[in-house]
């Protein structure tokens, strides 16, 4: 299935997951941006930021579970994240955890917050419809990670 197709599904956990993507992304790139700063509450976000960003890759691609060297616990948390309501739980912590970054004084990780909360509604969405979660092929899921272990 190529990604055109899976966004013709119209299943919100695919759209979910790709926005989760993007917020790593975004997130990542502003946390360099804005970690030079010499205000001691936004360089604490931007580690937060590089944190949230670190737990998205695991979280939407499940294929890094498997190829790099975690310990147990960090693989049972992330596994636990599974569905699309603990999933839009997680984007929601993690968006309103970058909103409060506005207290050191407003940067650019408020774009993050925003992606994280679109993410997190996104996965709302899934769960509301009765949506069964489905993990994009691109990003390893749907038997990617049986094929290659």
């Amino acid at each position: 299935m190529t990604l055109k197709e899976e966004f013709a599904t119209r299943n919100f956990s695919i759209y979910g997951q790709w926005t989760g993507i993007l917020a790593m992304i975004l997130l990542f790139a502003l946390g360099i941006a804005n970690i030079f700063t010499f205000n001691v509450v936004i360089i604490i976000f931007c580690a937060l930021a590089f944190v949230s960003a670190f737990v998205i890759v695991f979280i939407e691609i499940p294929l890094l579970l498997r190829i790099c060297p975690t310990s147990a616990t960090f693989d049972a948390a992330i596994r636990k994240i599974s569905t699309n309501y603990t999933r839009a739980l997680a984007y929601a912590v993690m968006g309103t955890v970058q909103f409060l970054s506005i207290i050191g004084r407003p940067t650019s990780l408020i774009a993050g917050a925003v992606v994280l909360i679109i993410a997190a509604l996104f996965y709302a969405l899934a769960g509301i419809k009765g949506q069964a979660f489905v993990g994009s092929k691109t990003l390893g899921g749907q038997g990617v990670a049986q094929m290659i272990v």
